[in-house]
């Protein structure tokens, strides 16, 4: 299925940090109500906070509530055969996890969500919701999540920020050692009671190195046969270090495919997705131009060399003492930043999706052409991939 990435109004709702919120954000975009108003009105439901998700039972009775018809699934699995167009809230199970519930929004069986629980061939339908009125018609939602906001709503939307600035500033003064312990104390206080008042958390606030403010997103990419080369793995780890240093990937494989995923920062996602695909197209191409295949033998040496020749981007020698401390200095920043991306972005993908990454080690290939891995390595290092924060296109002389 076509994924469309949206957060249901998360962002816009002035919602910072990580959260396990597929309940809140399937309903907001389904029925196109205020992100904000479904966190509060589910939270008030489930009677703790809906950031870490709600059981299924208390999503049950509040999409009743709306007037929403429940569909059994039976265990069907997760195909757009099975589900009809228009607007359509999944509830999604793995049959064999404790904990692996998701519930996602579909418009004309394309899923608007964070990520595409599609890509995944484990999960089983429990069942899915429809409006009475728009069964098996082609609509949107009731209002769309991207619509315009109005006077009123902007004005909310200012009034919000205004009160996320105060408790930030409160919390600055309650943690500056230069305030009196009497500013503390009424800093602490006020802060409590302006988030009593707004139901907010001290998640809400947080704005630590603007980590929190990230949109995460994880995207699939299939390769060629039950098991992926080793140069294509090299290939996706390669993009994740030298190209977007945000974003990381891992392996998997579903019946006979295999799968390379990277997961990170959403623009960064959807350009190392684009970028590794058309370098998968050009070295495959070559190999089989050359040596008549990519995957074993000569013409899988020649991918491995090419990728291995492709530009490293590290300090050159030649550069000045001064030079070289600040581009440590700089690196040690993006380094820092990257690293606490890294930390984020595998708690999305264990919180949001469920996925906890284990790491194993792969054997080699016996077989080793040295001098088609010579020539690949040659023609990998006539890439220009200089401009590395836009989708590169690839040229070779």
């Amino acid at each position: 299925m076509e994924l469309i990435w949206n957060d249901g109004g998360r962002a816009s709702s002035g919602f910072v940090g990580l959260a396990g919120d597929c309940v809140t954000r399937s309903i907001a975009i389904a029925t196109g109500t205020n992100y904000r108003d479904i966190y509060s009105s589910l939270g008030a439901a489930a009677e703790k906070s809906a950031r870490d998700g709600v059981a299924s039972s208390v999503a049950s009775r509040f999409l009743d509530d709306l007037g929403w018809i429940f569909i059994p699934g039976s265990g069907l699995p997760f195909q757009s055969e099975f589900v009809p167009k228009g607007v359509v809230i999944v509830h999604l199970e793995k049959p064999d996890s404790v904990r692996c519930g998701h519930f996602c929004t579909l418009v004309d069986h394309v899923v608007h969500d964070t990520w595409n629980p599609s890509d995944e061939d484990d999960y089983v339908m429990m069942g899915y919701w429809i409006r009475p009125s728009v069964e098996g018609e082609s609509t949107l939602p009731m209002v769309s999540s991207n619509r315009r906001a109005s006077a009123e709503q902007s004005l909310t939307q200012k009034e919000f920020d205004k009160i996320l600035h105060r408790l930030r500033a409160l919390d600055n003064t309650a943690n500056n050692h230069a305030s009196t312990e009497g500013e503390k104390r009424n800093a602490l206080r006020m802060m409590q009671t302006l988030m009593l008042r707004h139901n907010l958390s001290r998640e809400d606030i947080s704005d630590e190195d603007n980590v929190d403010n990230v949109h995460f997103a994880r995207m699939a990419c299939p390769v060629n046969g039950r098991r992926a080369c080793g140069w294509e793995k090299s290939l996706a780890l390669y993009l994740t270090k030298e190209i977007f240093p945000m974003t990381q990937c891992y392996f998997g494989v579903k019946g006979n495919r295999s799968f390379i995923w990277f997961y990170g920062p959403l623009e960064d996602v959807e350009n190392s997705l684009v970028l590794f695909r058309e370098l998968l197209l050009t070295i495959a191409t070559a190999a089989h131009l050359q040596y008549g295949g990519h995957t074993r033998g000569s013409g899988a040496s020649y991918a491995e060399g090419y990728v291995r020749g492709l530009p490293r981007y590290q300090t050159t020698s030649s550069e000045t003492v001064e030079d070289e401390e600040a581009v440590i200095s700089q690196s040690a920043l993006i380094l820092a930043r990257s690293l606490a991306i890294h930390v984020a972005a595998k708690n999305w993908l264990k919180l949001e999706c469920g996925i906890s990454l284990v790491s194993e080690r792969g054997s080699g290939r016996n077989q080793q052409d040295p001098t088609a891995a010579s020539r690949g390595k040659q023609h990998g290092s006539t890439h220009d991939l200089s401009n590395r924060r836009s989708v590169k296109r690839i040229t070779q002389s």
